[in-house]
């Protein structure tokens, strides 16, 4: 138990994988403008991080290594992340047709979010267990939630500051990410695995 509420508070603080490891800066960046998006972008990364992490691991225990197939890793958990994002893809068209124009091209990032695919990586090369992953997977994204979401929030109090005209857009974002990772870095080495 102790281990799993480590890996719990490592993984949404002090290992954050946009802040501290710089994963997922595309959809970070690209989706934080607005708060609703960005939780809508959180829901879906929730969803494909913990499900892609725990089909992987299954995938690569139960199928990769007694075939000796492990060098197949990243092949095989690309096409799982990349159909689970499909999955999603459909049900957020039927569910909420106004979020998934909100969200727009960066649903389909999802597939090729580095985040996703380092969590069902490391997963299985810190030799988790099956328990172990399920709440890897869960923290990781909910770190990766935690970041997007605060950082939607800052930039929508940007946009009504006034911010000098060589700072505004990117120049302002960026700052701001990086003294948000800062921030984070002040729970590093609170906890170890």
């Amino acid at each position: 138990m102790e281990k799993i509420l480590s890996i719990i508070f490592i993984y949404i603080l002090v290992e954050n994988f946009v802040l501290q490891r710089f994963f997922g800066i595309c959809p970070f960046l690209g989706v934080s403008r607005k708060t609703e998006t960005a939780m809508g972008m959180s829901m879906a990364v929730i969803f494909v991080m913990t499900l892609a992490t725990l089909v992987t691991w299954l995938l690569y225990t139960y199928i990769l290594v007694p075939f000796r197939l492990e060098y197949m890793q990243i092949v095989t958990f690309i096409l799982v992340i990349a159909g689970l994002v499909q999955f999603v893809e459909i049900v957020m068209r039927k569910i909420s047709p106004v979020l998934y124009q909100g969200l727009g091209i960066f649903l389909p990032l999802i597939t090729t979010n580095c985040a996703v695919l380092a969590v069902a990586l490391l997963a299985v090369r810190q030799e988790f267990t099956f328990i172990e992953s399920i709440f890897f997977a869960i923290a990781a994204s909910i770190g990766f939630s935690l970041a997007l979401v605060i950082m939607a929030g800052i930039r929508e109090r940007l946009e009504m500051a006034k911010v000098p005209q060589a700072l505004e857009g990117t120049a302002i974002t960026l700052i701001t990410a990086g003294i948000l990772s800062l921030a984070f870095l002040g729970f590093k080495g609170m906890l170890t695995l």
